[in-house]
């Protein structure tokens, strides 16, 4: 088959269009922005999806990522305040915000970043004492955070975090600060023993307090009662002589055998119980203790004006002690007198 002049350029023209759409039709994936320049200047950004550009006139110039980036930052010696030298490395996160000025504004977007970060680094921790810096590590990262997305900003860039993964102070520095931990916990335990023997003595001495108070208040309490006690017996007891007392100026002569007896025993008995006393031989039968009360009886109608005589009572029986122990009469009576 042989073409003519107008197939030829019919082809030519068709070929050519076809090229003008793919050089003006642009697809821009998703997370990406494209520059667009014209005759090498920038006139406009491209979004996701399908643009168009005039060919052979516009060109895109830079690809921008905008989806948000993780740059690590290397291991590198700091040097503190106070003179020691440690290691740090840190990771550090950001996103594109303008692609132009990220694209226009700085040359190798990701050096001037992980350089600006290092930069700052020194700067932070070096501004600060090792303990600090050690037990600050939040701060140490709030404050390159500012500081670095502060700097960045002209750039179409934002910093969302920078974060120190790790301190290596030295070794013989890390032994040392074990050292004063331990020194340190136990000084905060010692200390702790002390409060705790303090606070032992206090509660004791408290209690011992309390313990005598109640002493002395159960000692008052029972002296009280011991002497009311007492203040009733004598009370019973006087009545009681008084009853006696009476009965004996009406002439009633069992009342005054009755008393007497009572204080014959009480007088055995306390004779009995006495702890120098080792043998104790004493007229005890019941008959001489009848015949005192019946002389005691024949004494008392005598006083009292009594006609009748009464009878004789039979003197106690002399009994020998077996030492040299002196005999004892409670009433020393002779039935003679």
């Amino acid at each position: 088959m042989v073409l003519g002049g107008f197939d030829i350029v019919v082809i030519a023209l068709v070929v050519f269009v076809i090229l003008v759409l793919f050089a003006g039709i642009k697809t821009v994936p998703q997370g990406y922005q494209y520059t667009v320049e014209r005759f090498g200047r920038y006139t406009r950004t491209l979004g996701p999806g399908l643009n168009i550009i005039t060919p052979f006139i516009e060109r895109v110039g830079a690809r921008m990522n905008v989806m948000e980036q993780v740059l690590d930052v290397p291991t590198q010696e700091v040097i503190t305040r106070d003179n020691a030298s440690v290691s740090a490395d840190a990771v550090a996160f950001y996103q594109i915000l303008n692609a132009a000025q990220a694209a226009y504004q700085v040359s190798n977007l990701e050096n001037a970043i992980l350089n600006l970060t290092m930069t700052n680094i020194r700067s932070v921790m070096g501004s600060m004492d090792l303990d600090e810096l050690l037990s600050n590590r939040d701060a140490i990262n709030d404050r390159l955070l500012r500081v670095v997305d502060d700097a960045v900003q002209p750039w179409g860039i934002k910093v969302t975090r920078v974060e120190i993964k790790d301190i290596q102070p030295p070794r013989d520095l890390v032994d040392a600060m074990a050292r004063q931990m331990k020194a340190e916990r136990e000084k905060r335990a010692q200390v702790l023993e002390a409060e705790g023997s303090r606070n032992a003595q206090i509660l004791r001495a408290e209690g011992a307090k309390q313990s005598a108070i109640l002493q002395a208040e159960g000692q008052r309490e029972s002296a009280f009662r011991n002497a009311e006690a007492r203040e009733r017996l004598a009370e019973a007891e006087a009545k009681a002589t008084k009853m006696v007392s009476e009965a004996i100026a009406a002439g009633d002569v069992q009342a005054i055998n009755y008393f007497v007896a009572q204080k014959y025993t009480e007088a055995l008995t306390a004779i009995g119980s006495a702890t120098n006393s080792k043998v104790v031989l004493m007229p005890i039968e019941a008959s001489s203790i009848i015949g005192s009360l019946s002389g005691i009886g024949a004494i008392a109608k005598e006083v009292f004006g009594g006609n009748d005589t009464p009878p004789t009572a039979p003197a106690p029986r002399q009994v020998q002690a077996p030492r040299t122990t002196p005999q004892v009469n409670p009433f020393n009576q002779n039935p003679e007198r």
